[in-house]
């Protein structure tokens, strides 16, 4: 299949030129992206699965700064039927009520889910707390009884550890049996959604004294310590508002270099593609 110059320019994955920025605006005016076949593989485990997508902004599907979101283009690119539970401005304190929301509509009719969320607990400078509290207990040690060390997870709504503590509990205790992996945010660029919501880029830290990195390594210790892969988009895909030339991915290359258009959308939905494909579905 053939497909006009323009078009195989917004495609590509790794594209470093060509598409059509708007200069009146600072708008990036990506069409929709015509996935070329090319691209599309039905033959993997995860063609045919129904995937829940939990996550903020980035995931809702009424966040207009994208025609279609990553997760769409991932039902063309690997077949699965996405199941979407997410709200923008969401923390992660909002995913435990979206997992809730999913289990009420979807049961355990799903057969993976996908977190994405942790880039407004940044913004809001959430605590990120402990994943632990730690006491001293007697425990049997080959018969004989010691005193050690002992640790149990924390669980609270008010710090980013203890909201993800919280969602992974209730996720592996009624999804056993289904894979469920985190994503971590992509980078930050700078947004103005009004003059009371301007945010500024992540070499800015946040009201904690933290930069975003806090929290990505976060992500990925709890991802260790809850036994689940994590995808990384962070580092894997590429995108970086804070280089101007990166503009081109985004909604606004002046107002909103946060969240991505269909540019950047699909080339997060490659990036997940090409991780899902070193990841089984279900077990």
């Amino acid at each position: 299949m053939k497909f006009p110059a323009i078009t195989t320019l917004a495609i590509s994955l790794f594209l470093s030129a060509g598409l059509s920025v708007s200069a009146h605006d600072g708008h990036a005016h990506a069409p929709v992206v015509n996935v070329p076949e090319a691209d599309i593989n039905l033959s993997t485990p995860w063609a045919g699965k129904h995937v829940a997508f939990l996550g903020d902004s980035m995931t809702d599907p009424k966040n207009k700064s994208t025609k279609k979101h990553y997760w769409k283009y991932l039902e063309t690119l690997m077949g699965i039927h996405p199941h979407v539970f997410a709200r923008s401005g969401y923390k992660w304190d909002g995913i435990y009520k979206k997992a809730e929301e999913m289990n009420a509509a979807v049961g355990d009719s799903i057969d993976a889910i996908i977190i994405w969320a942790g880039t407004n607990d940044y913004n809001h400078s959430i605590p990120i707390g402990d994943f632990y509290t730690e006491t001293m207990d007697s425990v049997n040690v080959n018969g004989k009884m010691e005193l050690r060390k002992h640790r149990e997870f924390l669980m609270n709504d008010s710090t980013f550890t203890g909201n993800i503590n919280r969602v992974m509990s209730y996720l592996k205790h009624n999804y056993p049996d289904k894979q469920i992996i985190i994503m971590t945010p992509i980078h930050r660029g700078y947004a103005k959604f009004n003059d009371k919501n301007v945010q500024p880029d992540e070499n800015y830290a946040n009201g904690q004294g933290l930069y975003i990195e806090s929290y990505i390594s976060t992500l990925r210790e709890a991802a260790t310590l809850w036994s689940v892969p994590v995808i990384d988009l962070y580092s894997e895909s590429g995108l970086f508002p804070m280089e101007m030339n990166h503009g081109r991915y985004f909604h606004s290359s002046e107002m909103d270099l946060l969240h991505p258009n269909d540019n950047g959308h699909y080339r997060i939905a490659r990036t997940i593609q090409s991780r899902l494909n070193t990841i089984p579905p279900t077990f």
